[in-house]
């Protein structure tokens, strides 16, 4: 199926309306942007585009996962973001004019939407409220980017785990019990948290051993969120 034939079977504009970067945009505005977007099927491990790669616009994911690595010198792979459902990516690279730093592939059957970069720099243009929106994300996309660095100077690899977790919970559940269900792999997860899949899992069993979590393959419950916060190896 062509690109064309498949963007007749998506209704581009109500999905860019679903995207918190573009709710408050104008009738006129997304039927614009609209024209300037693609969509695009990604299935599961295939790749997006390469380290070195030039941008020619941004993504937003509609539905899925996607994974931002480089490539190590020992041949493994260093995951710096999953990025999820109405998140952004590919903005620095774009406004910077500079290639991707990284590679991107899908780790799950995703949906994105890639916006040209004509139709994005008209907007930074003319609407303010949209350049806020785009600052604000970058900024914290940086600001999510130093509390990595923070994490894996300062921080212990168990507490790099316990905060992973807590991460995942949902924003309302402060106390009590809760369950969640790991977004990937515990490879992808080990190398996001700058550890290697044995250390996961250690670091998962002892927190299982402890009864502060309770591990079915990727679901995990956590029976008393204080006390795993409050938990000092």
């Amino acid at each position: 199926m062509t690109q064309a034939a498949n963007d007749t079977r998506i209704d581009i504009p109500a999905l860019l309306l679903r995207l918190p970067l573009f709710h408050a945009l104008t009738p006129e505005q997304i039927a614009h942007v609209s024209t300037h977007t693609r969509s695009k099927r990604l299935p599961k491990g295939e790749m997006l585009f390469q380290k070195g790669d030039i941008a020619h616009g941004f993504y937003v994911i509609v539905f899925g996962q996607v994974k931002l690595a480089f490539p190590s010198s020992s041949g493994n792979e260093k995951v710096v973001e999953i990025i999820g459902p109405k998140q952004s990516f590919g903005e620095a690279a774009l406004f910077a004019q500079r290639p991707y730093p990284v590679f991107a592939q899908a780790i799950a059957d995703t949906l994105l939407l890639h916006i040209a970069r004509d139709a994005i720099f008209e907007l930074l243009e003319t609407d303010i409220s949209f350049a806020r929106h785009m600052l604000a994300g970058l900024a914290m996309r940086m600001h999510a980017l130093i509390h990595d660095v923070e994490s894996y100077s300062l921080r212990s690899s168990a507490q790099r785990v316990i905060g992973y977790l807590l991460q995942h919970c949902p924003t309302d559940s402060c106390e009590g019990s809760i369950e969640l269900t790991l977004p990937t792999s515990k490879q992808i997860i080990a190398s996001r948290l700058n550890l290697t899949p044995e250390t996961l899992s250690r670091i998962l069993h002892d927190l299982a051993e402890a009864k502060l979590i309770d591990m079915q393959g990727k679901r995990i419950r956590i029976g008393d969120l204080q006390r795993l916060r409050e938990y000092d190896f």
